[in-house]
């Protein structure tokens, strides 16, 4: 089983559909998480909206702290988060610097989902 975990500063957008997007194309050989350095403690209803346009319910997510989160990790995965992002122990580590999409129209949105699709399928057929 490997663990990825994915983290940004409000664990709300980037870093809950990069969870779901490793939960939909790993299957019961990965482990998925997501947390943020600082939470907004909700999950943002346009990645709610978007992600369900691909089949998957982010409802059953929660938004959650590094805090919370424990273990080491086979791969950690930054979104752009810079000094905000705390370092976690991992075999592997990538900063993607993607833009936070919160604030986007609906097509920047799913741009910006799009490309952390393909960016986790390319990072679970590495692992």
């Amino acid at each position: 089983m490997k663990r990825v975990l994915f983290v940004c500063v409000e664990n709300s957008n980037r870093s809950q559909m990069a969870e779901a997007f490793a939960r939909l194309h790993g299957g019961s050989g990965v482990e998925a998480l997501s947390a943020g350095s600082k939470p907004s403690g909700q999950i943002n209803p346009k990645a709610v909206r978007f992600m369900a346009e691909l089949g998957y319910d982010l409802t059953t997510h929660a938004s959650k702290s590094l805090d919370e989160i424990d273990g080491e990790f086979d791969a950690v995965v930054t979104m752009g988060c810079g000094d905000n992002c705390p370092w976690v122990p991992a075999r592997m580590r990538e900063d993607w610097a993607l833009p936070d999409p919160k604030h986007m129209d609906d097509e920047g949105y799913r741009t910006v989902r799009d490309e952390i699709g393909r960016r986790v399928q390319a990072l679970l057929a590495s692992l």
